[in-house]
Protein backbone atom coordinates (compact mmCIF):
# COMPACT_ATOMS: atom_id res chain seq x y z
CA UNK A 1 0.00 0.00 0.00
CA UNK A 2 0.96 3.56 -0.51
CA UNK A 3 1.97 5.46 2.05
CA UNK A 4 1.34 8.92 3.20
CA UNK A 5 4.95 10.09 3.31
CA UNK A 6 5.20 8.74 -0.24
CA UNK A 7 2.92 11.34 -1.59
CA UNK A 8 3.57 14.27 -2.63
CA UNK A 9 0.73 16.64 -2.11
CA UNK A 10 -0.19 19.93 -3.47
CA UNK A 11 -3.24 22.05 -2.06
CA UNK A 12 -4.38 24.82 -4.48
CA UNK A 13 -6.31 27.39 -2.91
CA UNK A 14 -9.30 27.27 -5.43
CA UNK A 15 -10.86 24.97 -8.23
CA UNK A 16 -9.08 27.25 -11.15
CA UNK A 17 -5.42 27.04 -9.47
CA UNK A 18 -5.82 23.52 -8.93
CA UNK A 19 -6.49 23.01 -13.00
CA UNK A 20 -3.22 25.34 -13.74
CA UNK A 21 -1.43 23.17 -11.50
CA UNK A 22 -2.67 20.01 -13.36
CA UNK A 23 -1.90 21.94 -16.73
CA UNK A 24 1.47 22.70 -15.66
CA UNK A 25 2.08 19.19 -14.38
CA UNK A 26 0.93 17.86 -17.85
CA UNK A 27 3.65 20.26 -19.66
CA UNK A 28 6.35 19.55 -18.02
CA UNK A 29 6.38 15.12 -18.17
CA UNK A 30 5.55 16.02 -21.46
CA UNK A 31 8.44 18.47 -22.56
CA UNK A 32 10.60 16.21 -20.23
CA UNK A 33 9.32 12.63 -21.69
CA UNK A 34 10.18 14.30 -25.30
CA UNK A 35 13.68 14.96 -24.57
CA UNK A 36 14.43 11.79 -23.08
CA UNK A 37 13.05 9.54 -25.43
CA UNK A 38 11.03 11.76 -28.74
CA UNK A 39 7.52 10.83 -27.47
CA UNK A 40 5.14 11.41 -24.73
CA UNK A 41 2.01 8.96 -23.48
CA UNK A 42 -0.42 10.11 -20.98
CA UNK A 43 -3.93 8.31 -20.34
CA UNK A 44 -6.66 10.99 -19.70
CA UNK A 45 -9.25 10.30 -17.14
CA UNK A 46 -13.10 11.62 -17.11
CA UNK A 47 -15.03 13.29 -14.12
CA UNK A 48 -15.40 16.73 -13.83
CA UNK A 49 -11.88 17.46 -11.72
CA UNK A 50 -9.78 17.18 -15.00
CA UNK A 51 -12.00 19.22 -17.21
CA UNK A 52 -11.28 22.57 -16.14
CA UNK A 53 -7.80 21.52 -16.36
CA UNK A 54 -8.28 19.95 -19.88
CA UNK A 55 -10.16 23.57 -21.04
CA UNK A 56 -5.86 24.91 -20.58
CA UNK A 57 -4.62 22.90 -22.17
CA UNK A 58 -6.03 24.08 -25.67
CA UNK A 59 -5.46 27.31 -24.86
CA UNK A 60 -1.85 29.09 -23.96
CA UNK A 61 0.34 29.37 -22.81
CA UNK A 62 0.00 25.37 -23.31
CA UNK A 63 -1.37 25.05 -26.29
CA UNK A 64 2.02 25.91 -27.92
CA UNK A 65 3.99 24.93 -25.10
CA UNK A 66 3.40 21.25 -25.16
CA UNK A 67 5.08 19.16 -27.67
CA UNK A 68 1.45 17.81 -29.26
CA UNK A 69 2.70 15.96 -32.54
CA UNK A 70 4.97 13.95 -30.08
CA UNK A 71 2.07 13.34 -27.54
CA UNK A 72 -0.37 10.00 -27.19
CA UNK A 73 -3.38 10.80 -25.53
CA UNK A 74 -5.12 7.78 -24.49
CA UNK A 75 -7.56 6.78 -21.63
CA UNK A 76 -7.73 5.46 -18.15
CA UNK A 77 -11.20 4.41 -18.57
CA UNK A 78 -14.41 5.00 -20.52
CA UNK A 79 -18.25 3.79 -20.21
CA UNK A 80 -19.20 2.03 -23.24
CA UNK A 81 -21.75 4.79 -24.64
CA UNK A 82 -21.43 6.32 -27.91
CA UNK A 83 -18.87 9.08 -28.10
CA UNK A 84 -22.16 11.78 -28.38
CA UNK A 85 -23.66 10.24 -25.01
CA UNK A 86 -23.11 13.08 -22.01
CA UNK A 87 -21.36 10.19 -20.15
CA UNK A 88 -18.76 9.71 -22.66
CA UNK A 89 -14.96 10.65 -21.25
CA UNK A 90 -13.76 10.64 -24.96
CA UNK A 91 -16.73 12.75 -25.93
CA UNK A 92 -16.15 15.26 -23.23
CA UNK A 93 -12.36 15.50 -23.85
CA UNK A 94 -12.83 16.02 -28.03
CA UNK A 95 -15.46 18.64 -26.73
CA UNK A 96 -13.59 20.17 -24.16
CA UNK A 97 -9.86 20.49 -25.78
CA UNK A 98 -9.24 17.80 -28.31
CA UNK A 99 -10.49 19.55 -31.67
CA UNK A 100 -8.24 22.57 -30.85
CA UNK A 101 -5.16 20.47 -31.20
CA UNK A 102 -2.42 19.66 -33.50
CA UNK A 103 -2.52 16.27 -32.79
CA UNK A 104 -2.12 13.97 -35.69
CA UNK A 105 -5.47 11.43 -35.64
CA UNK A 106 -3.06 8.30 -34.72
CA UNK A 107 -2.21 9.67 -32.08
CA UNK A 108 -5.51 9.88 -29.68
CA UNK A 109 -6.12 6.43 -29.23
CA UNK A 110 -10.19 6.75 -27.74
CA UNK A 111 -11.86 3.38 -25.95
CA UNK A 112 -15.07 4.15 -27.16
CA UNK A 113 -16.02 1.21 -29.00
CA UNK A 114 -19.12 -0.47 -30.41
CA UNK A 115 -18.38 -3.87 -29.58
CA UNK A 116 -19.72 -6.07 -26.63
CA UNK A 117 -17.83 -5.41 -23.26
CA UNK A 118 -14.96 -8.46 -23.17
CA UNK A 119 -14.31 -7.66 -27.16
CA UNK A 120 -13.98 -4.18 -26.30
CA UNK A 121 -11.32 -4.76 -23.65
CA UNK A 122 -9.29 -6.97 -25.44
CA UNK A 123 -9.35 -4.79 -28.61
CA UNK A 124 -7.99 -1.84 -26.92
CA UNK A 125 -5.37 -3.87 -24.41
CA UNK A 126 -3.99 -4.64 -28.26
CA UNK A 127 -3.82 -0.59 -29.24
CA UNK A 128 -1.87 -0.71 -26.10
CA UNK A 129 0.31 -3.44 -27.22
CA UNK A 130 0.90 -1.76 -30.69
CA UNK A 131 2.05 1.61 -29.32
CA UNK A 132 4.39 0.51 -26.63
CA UNK A 133 6.08 -1.74 -28.93
CA UNK A 134 6.19 0.78 -31.79
CA UNK A 135 8.53 2.92 -28.93
CA UNK A 136 10.66 -0.59 -28.28
CA UNK A 137 8.64 -1.47 -24.85
CA UNK A 138 7.17 -4.40 -24.10
CA UNK A 139 5.23 -3.01 -21.31
CA UNK A 140 2.83 0.10 -20.92
CA UNK A 141 4.89 2.41 -19.55
CA UNK A 142 2.86 5.65 -19.21
CA UNK A 143 5.06 8.77 -19.09
CA UNK A 144 2.01 10.13 -17.24
CA UNK A 145 -1.50 8.98 -15.66
CA UNK A 146 -4.31 11.31 -14.82
CA UNK A 147 -7.13 9.78 -12.27
CA UNK A 148 -10.31 11.23 -10.40
CA UNK A 149 -11.37 9.77 -7.79
CA UNK A 150 -15.00 8.99 -6.81
CA UNK A 151 -16.69 9.66 -3.49
CA UNK A 152 -16.56 6.08 -2.55
CA UNK A 153 -12.85 5.50 -3.06
CA UNK A 154 -12.72 4.62 -6.39
CA UNK A 155 -10.54 5.41 -9.28
CA UNK A 156 -10.11 4.53 -12.98
CA UNK A 157 -13.24 2.28 -13.26
CA UNK A 158 -12.19 0.35 -10.54
CA UNK A 159 -14.63 0.30 -8.10
CA UNK A 160 -14.60 -0.95 -4.31
CA UNK A 161 -15.32 -4.80 -4.09
CA UNK A 162 -14.63 -5.36 -7.67
CA UNK A 163 -10.97 -7.02 -7.82
CA UNK A 164 -11.45 -7.40 -11.51
CA UNK A 165 -9.43 -4.95 -12.41
CA UNK A 166 -6.69 -5.66 -9.61
CA UNK A 167 -5.94 -9.04 -9.76
CA UNK A 168 -5.00 -9.85 -13.24
CA UNK A 169 -2.24 -9.89 -15.99
CA UNK A 170 -4.85 -8.13 -18.32
CA UNK A 171 -4.09 -4.68 -19.02
CA UNK A 172 -7.62 -3.60 -20.33
CA UNK A 173 -10.39 -4.74 -17.68
CA UNK A 174 -14.25 -4.67 -18.96
CA UNK A 175 -16.03 -3.83 -15.69
CA UNK A 176 -19.90 -2.56 -14.76
CA UNK A 177 -20.80 0.20 -12.49
CA UNK A 178 -20.54 3.39 -10.99
CA UNK A 179 -22.82 6.26 -12.42
CA UNK A 180 -24.43 5.49 -14.81
CA UNK A 181 -23.92 1.71 -14.06
CA UNK A 182 -23.35 0.95 -17.37
CA UNK A 183 -20.67 -1.45 -18.96
CA UNK A 184 -17.42 0.46 -19.08
CA UNK A 185 -13.70 -0.80 -19.93
CA UNK A 186 -10.79 0.21 -17.63
CA UNK A 187 -7.03 0.47 -17.55
CA UNK A 188 -6.10 -2.29 -14.60
CA UNK A 189 -4.33 -1.30 -11.74
CA UNK A 190 -0.86 -3.65 -12.59
CA UNK A 191 -0.87 -1.18 -15.83
CA UNK A 192 -1.45 2.24 -13.91
CA UNK A 193 1.17 1.19 -11.38
CA UNK A 194 3.83 1.16 -14.31
CA UNK A 195 3.33 4.57 -14.80
CA UNK A 196 6.24 7.18 -14.73
CA UNK A 197 4.26 9.55 -12.61
CA UNK A 198 0.40 9.51 -11.60
CA UNK A 199 -1.69 12.61 -10.97
CA UNK A 200 -4.90 12.51 -9.15
CA UNK A 201 -6.96 15.48 -9.71
CA UNK A 202 -9.65 15.83 -6.56
CA UNK A 203 -11.91 18.81 -5.97
CA UNK A 204 -14.59 19.62 -3.79
CA UNK A 205 -15.99 18.94 -0.30
CA UNK A 206 -17.76 15.56 -0.65
CA UNK A 207 -14.70 14.04 -1.60
CA UNK A 208 -12.95 15.32 1.91
CA UNK A 209 -13.58 12.45 3.92
CA UNK A 210 -12.55 9.91 1.19
CA UNK A 211 -9.46 12.10 0.53
CA UNK A 212 -8.49 12.01 4.62
CA UNK A 213 -9.18 7.86 4.98
CA UNK A 214 -6.76 7.29 1.70
CA UNK A 215 -4.25 9.65 2.79
CA UNK A 216 -4.47 9.72 6.34
CA UNK A 217 -5.78 6.58 7.45
CA UNK A 218 -3.72 3.21 7.12
CA UNK A 219 -6.17 1.11 7.34
CA UNK A 220 -8.22 2.44 4.30
CA UNK A 221 -8.74 -0.63 1.61
CA UNK A 222 -10.36 1.48 -0.92
CA UNK A 223 -9.65 1.29 -4.41
CA UNK A 224 -6.84 4.51 -4.95
CA UNK A 225 -5.14 3.22 -2.17
CA UNK A 226 -3.70 0.39 -4.34
CA UNK A 227 -1.36 3.12 -6.52
CA UNK A 228 1.39 2.69 -5.39
CA UNK A 229 4.47 2.68 -8.62
CA UNK A 230 7.15 0.80 -7.76
CA UNK A 231 9.45 2.94 -10.09
CA UNK A 232 7.02 6.26 -10.27
CA UNK A 233 5.67 8.91 -8.60
CA UNK A 234 2.48 10.10 -6.77
CA UNK A 235 1.23 13.72 -6.39
CA UNK A 236 -2.47 14.16 -5.47
CA UNK A 237 -3.42 17.67 -6.30
CA UNK A 238 -6.59 18.76 -4.18
CA UNK A 239 -8.55 21.72 -3.88
CA UNK A 240 -9.07 23.49 -0.36
CA UNK A 241 -12.20 21.94 -0.21
CA UNK A 242 -11.18 18.52 -0.62
CA UNK A 243 -8.22 18.60 1.57
CA UNK A 244 -10.36 20.19 4.40
CA UNK A 245 -9.94 17.49 6.86
CA UNK A 246 -6.41 16.42 6.78
CA UNK A 247 -4.22 16.81 9.13
CA UNK A 248 -2.05 19.78 9.22
CA UNK A 249 1.33 17.83 9.78
CA UNK A 250 0.16 14.96 7.22
CA UNK A 251 3.72 13.94 5.88
CA UNK A 252 4.40 14.64 2.34
CA UNK A 253 1.81 17.87 2.09
CA UNK A 254 5.35 20.24 1.03
CA UNK A 255 3.62 22.54 -0.26
CA UNK A 256 -0.06 25.10 -0.20
CA UNK A 257 -0.10 27.06 -3.64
Amino acid sequence: MTSPAKNRIIVAHSPDRLARQGAELFQSAAVASVARSGSFAAALSGGGSPRPMHRLLAAEPYLSGIPWRCTHLFWVDERLVPAADPASNFGQAEKNFLWRLTLPEGNIHSMVSPKAPAAAAEDYEQELRRYFASIGSSAPVFDLVLLGMGEDGHTASIFPGDDSAVATTSWVAAVKGGSPDVDRLTLTLPVINQARRIVFLVSGSKKAPVVRSLLADASSRLPARHIHPPNGKVVWLLDEAAAALLPPDLPGCDRRD
